[in-house]
């Protein structure tokens, strides 16, 4: 079995979005030696044709940036927990788009949050996830005749939006990679995307579980990392900037050490780490340009603390 042995960084693209090119962040990737992207879903990527992804790959490429991963951004797939009519079938449609779009860029793995359960609906919770579980399934069958090698999952920080608790967690990720053990040679296995923000406050603003303690959950299934801060209820995200590190919770070297100590439980020798953040108020020319600083900022701070092992 496969046991971890080096942290790399990356990017997730979400901060550019009609903001600045694809080229402008690979460039800035390139100068700040950071070779994986993840790409951030955007609208209109259900739509463009096969040749746009074909020539962003070949432009990530040419930059010495591998687009390792896709992942959602807008919380766009969770149909599979609405009852209203073409909810879920626009889910599981886009979902297969999704994955067609990541097997173009080379990508290897795919995923998204699984969806919300109203707050007005919450008897729906149950059945959201059995119908999500099943699509899931079918879905591991097509990321695997697309050459994927992985779909992943990442637990959210409420209970409207499952897995969240640890044993939420579990419990998802148990069935779906049973099921990948039962039909290896025609399924990708399911990891999860791991945001070390994500804790658990209830309605009472009372933490219930800790970051740390849900990032843990996700270990034996572990598949890549979200690497942001937040404050001490989860309440906002933010970089890793001298100043935001001041007011934030989240201690990169502190996940470092979680995973060096558990490194026989994660089940693969790789593992990367999206910055994943914001950037600055998006559409305001006060604000637009200070996103390459923000960025680097926060690089500069992720590349320091977040290695371990063999990182050649």
């Amino acid at each position: 079995m496969r046991s971890l042995n080096s942290l790399e960084v990356g990017v997730k693209s979400d901060p550019i979005e009609y903001r600045y090119s694809y080229e402008w962040l690979f460039d800035l990737m390139q100068e700040e030696e950071v070779r994986h992207v993840q790409v951030g879903s955007f609208f209109e990527l259900y739509q463009l044709p096969d040749e746009f992804f074909l020539a962003l790959r070949e432009s990530a490429e040419k930059r010495s940036v591998r687009i390792s991963s896709m992942f959602t951004a807008h919380r766009e797939l969770g149909g599979f927990f609405r009852r209203e009519a073409g909810w879920e079938a626009v889910a599981r449609r886009n979902f297969e788009r999704m994955i067609e779009v990541g097997a173009l860029l080379g990508a290897a793995s795919v995923g998204s949050n699984p969806g919300a359960v109203m707050r007005d609906d919450s008897s729906h919770k149950a059945q959201g996830i059995a119908c999500y579980v099943k699509h899931m399934k079918e879905l591991m069958h097509f990321a695997h005749a697309k050459g994927l090698e992985c779909l992943t999952i990442e637990p959210m920080s409420c209970l409207a939006e499952p897995p969240t608790l640890p044993d939420e967690i579990e419990a998802m990720a148990e069935e779906l990679n049973a099921y990948h053990r039962q039909l290896p040679e025609s399924t990708v296995r399911v990891g999860y995307c791991a945001d070390v923000s994500h804790g658990y406050a209830d309605e009472h603003s009372a933490v219930k579980h800790t970051h740390t303690e849900l990032f843990v959950a996700t270990l034996p299934y572990l598949w890549e990392v979200h690497l942001k801060n937040t404050d001490a209820i989860f309440g906002s995200t933010f970089g890793f900037s001298e100043s935001e590190r001041a007011r934030g919770i989240v201690n990169i070297a502190e996940f470092v050490e979680v995973l060096r100590t558990n490194a026989a439980r994660i089940p693969q020798e790789k593992l990367i780490g999206y910055l994943e953040i914001g950037g600055p108020k998006v559409g305001r020319d006060y604000s637009d340009r200070r996103l390459g600083e923000e960025l680097r900022k926060s690089l500069a701070h992720v590349k320091e603390v977040f290695r371990w092992g063999n990182t050649d």
